[in-house]
């Protein structure tokens, strides 16, 4: 039984991907998107490609190669369409952290922080902050997807785990659900969202 769960995860380095070139991790996530209908996202200390202006998304891939950057960031761009298919539902847990991270130029910050206010107003987006202090309880915290109830990534700095045994996307899922419960949602959301904007405006 150990061995069958070891064989339903799968490690995916950084290097490796590099090395075939970023456009195919991003046909691998637009398959992801396009065969899920729900998807749990939690981003502590950055923003997810599907949310980034362009500014952000080119920032993100700046230490790629050269001759792959252009390609990719295009790619990642097209796959935001997915946000505006209504058959689909997306729920993403920011930190506070994440939404503020100094990526880009703070008058840049502040545009990539305005559409988050605006993406949280689509009906089928639900879009949740978690300000800094909020108690999530113990253990450490890491970036991570659920793709319906039958895939999870966990992201590093160093490359992507993909779990596929249920027990293991279960217990991401529920741990989701109570960074949910400890989120601000809706008019609350947006509130912090425009003052930190004006932050940065600042």
């Amino acid at each position: 039984m150990a061995l069958a769960r070891i064989a339903q995860t799968e490690w995916q380095d950084g290097r490796t991907l590099r090395r075939k070139g970023l456009d195919k991790k991003q046909v691998q996530l637009a398959g992801l998107e396009a065969t899920s209908t729900m998807f749990r996202y939690f981003l502590l200390s950055m923003i997810t490609g599907l949310l980034a202006t362009p500014e952000y998304v080119r920032a993100s891939l700046s230490a790629a190669p050269p001759e792959q950057q252009a390609k990719a960031v295009a790619m990642k761009l097209d796959r935001q369409r997915v946000l505006f298919d209504r058959s689909k539902t997306f729920t993403f847990l920011l930190t506070e952290q994440a939404v503020r991270y100094p990526l880009i130029p703070p008058d840049e910050l502040a545009i990539q922080i305005d559409r988050l206010a605006s993406l949280s107003r689509q009906p089928n987006i639900r879009l949740g902050i978690i300000p800094t202090g909020t108690h999530l309880g113990p253990g450490a915290l890491n970036t991570f997807t659920v793709y319906d109830e039958t895939l999870a990534t966990a992201e590093l700095d160093l490359g992507a785990i993909v779990f596929r045994d249920s027990r293991d996307i279960q217990q991401l899922v529920r741990r989701f659900t109570g960074y949910e419960e400890a989120a601000l949602f809706g008019d609350p959301a947006r509130e912090c969202l425009t003052a930190w904007a004006e932050h940065c405006r600042q």
